[in-house]
């Protein structure tokens, strides 16, 4: 009963208190930290309960990578990538339980190979099999996670008056524009003043942009809606869509 009034008053503390925990934790509050992971331990099962597809209790495995995942998101959290810590541990845990799933996987795969006669065609066409629903499982998960990582940058960009289709309509459409507006939002991600005032007022620093850039004014306020995109996804947890622009410089 005790412990349920302490998590019920974190709880109601949390929205106001989170982050400053996390602070402190960071500084060495080892006790703070234990109840901390203690009151979100309900988070982090439903959230592997997503991954695995079935109900989690915390004597299962996958339980535990969780709990670790969460600990390792307390420890490196900063309100400077644009999202909450919540938001990151999410993404942090589903990571780490889907890298356990795909080791464990692995080995499996290893131990069937070693324990059957290769050349038995049944016992190979069951490997096969194997190899196909561990691929296709593979395939899934990260097409659930892609759209969940789109659905959650949606609802970021809704901060910043914009939407995927204002990408889709204004992004440049030359290869060597749209690689010069995203090294201005690589320039602006990594300036932590700039990106700061992104993040709190919400519009392009443009005239401190312009003295870090080798492109005019006029193309940056063209390209502005693109330039904010960029500069949130490489600002936060945004794993599939981080890949999409390095693909793009490196074309």
């Amino acid at each position: 009963m005790r412990f349920m009034l302490s998590l019920l008053f974190l709880a109601r503390k949390k929205k106001q208190t989170l982050e400053e925990s996390v602070r402190l934790i960071q500084q060495g509050d080892k006790k703070l930290n234990n109840e901390l992971i203690e009151a979100y331990k309900p988070f982090i099962a439903k959230t592997v309960s997503v991954v695995c597809k079935r109900y989690i209790v915390q004597s299962d495995d996958e339980f535990s990578i969780g709990l670790i995942a969460f600990n390792e998101a307390i420890q490196k959290y900063s309100p400077d990538k644009g999202s909450s810590l919540l938001s990151f541990a999410e993404v942090l845990i589903k990571r780490r339980v889907i890298d356990h799933i795909r080791k464990e996987a692995k080995n499996q795969t290893v131990s069937f190979e070693l324990q059957t006669d290769a050349g038995e065609p049944d016992s190979r066409g069951s490997l096969i099999e194997n190899e196909i629903s561990l691929d296709d499982y593979r395939k899934k998960t990260d097409e659930e996670l892609r759209r969940e990582e789109i659905l959650r940058f949606q609802k970021h960009l809704r901060d910043y008056d914009l939407s995927l289709q204002d990408l889709v309509d204004q992004a440049p459409k030359h290869a060597d524009a749209r690689k010069n507006a995203i090294e201005a939002a690589r320039l602006l991600a990594e300036n932590e003043e700039l990106r700061e005032s992104l993040l709190v007022k919400k519009r392009l620093p443009m005239k401190q942009l312009e003295d870090l850039v080798h492109v005019s004014r006029k193309t940056l306020e063209r390209n502005r809606k693109y330039i904010i995109a960029m500069a949130l996804i490489m600002s936060g947890d945004y794993v599939y869509m981080k890949d999409y622009i390095k693909g793009v410089l490196d074309s």
